[in-house]
């Protein structure tokens, strides 16, 4: 489904009982909504309503030509909150859903009942422009995303999901290949202008984070750091997992999450 804003559209999908409590999803850079596929049918067998929300240039929802940034990310899930009519949500996002996730506790905690962050960081890793500048050649020369699909993929997950589940891994590197490029800059330069280490300590939001023991890309120690940071928040680490630990070992992945969402549901508006 897709709304209109600011003379661009945004695609949501939303499914569950009216009377269920919201939970909104945000996915990483280069992914769409479809990431969350393997926590589509425990949340709604628990009776959840699920939001799932494609962020700019990416999945359904249009480009916008200039560079993000993450208050402008977060804004857009604010607006969707609006056109829905949703006063507030429990939130799940990955990786620079994640640093979302955070902006939207900073810019707009009244909107959240809980907050998940996964695999994600608190500000731009150091030193990383060579590695951002490399990737942005490589989508000049090729005129798309393409040439970053499998080292994406060798990040995100590892070997021995490719060998168990060969056309989920093969699914999700053409969700990777075909994000707009647009999109794809975009979100690298909100993550590369990203720093809320210094915001951090004023969120109320009950906040749990969560992290695959083998990411490289957002590494735990940057995620420990969230948790240290948010007031008592809650760091968890799931074992044998990279950068999706939500594809990769989904039913540790959802049983923590579950959990996580069933302590806070008391809090729905």
């Amino acid at each position: 489904m897709l709304f209109r804003t600011r003379n661009r559209n945004i695609y949501y999908d939303l499914i569950g009982p009216e009377s269920g409590p919201i939970v909104c999803f945000a996915h990483s850079l280069s992914a769409d909504s479809g990431i969350w596929a393997e926590q589509m049918c425990p949340l709604l067998g628990q009776g959840w309503r699920v939001l799932r929300l494609d962020m700019r240039g990416h999945g359904g929802s249009d480009p916008v030509a200039q560079n993000y940034t993450m208050v402008e990310l977060a804004d857009d899930v604010a607006l969707a909150l609006d056109f829905l009519g949703f006063a507030t949500v429990h939130f799940v996002g990955l990786s620079i859903g994640g640093m979302i996730g955070q902006t939207l506790a900073i810019e707009h905690g009244h909107r959240l009942q809980s907050l998940m962050l996964c695999d994600t960081s608190p500000a731009a890793i150091p030193g990383g422009m060579p590695m951002w500048n490399e990737r942005f050649e490589a989508i000049k020369r090729a005129g798309c995303v393409e040439p970053l699909a499998d080292a994406t993929m060798q990040r995100w997950l590892t070997d021995a999901f490719k060998a168990r589940r060969p056309e989920r891994w093969q699914q999700i590197r053409a969700t990777i290949a075909c994000t707009s490029p647009a999109g794809y800059l975009g979100g690298a330069a909100a993550i590369i202008n990203f720093d809320v280490l210094s915001k951090l300590g004023s969120v109320d939001t009950p906040t749990l984070v969560v992290c695959g023991d083998s990411d490289t890309g957002t590494p735990p120690a940057g995620n420990r750091r969230i948790a240290e940071l948010i007031p008592a928040a809650r760091f968890q680490e799931i074992a044998d997992a990279r950068h999706l630990p939500n594809v990769e070992h989904p039913q540790t992945f959802n049983r923590i999450m579950l959990d996580w969402l069933s302590s806070n549901r008391q809090n729905c508006a």
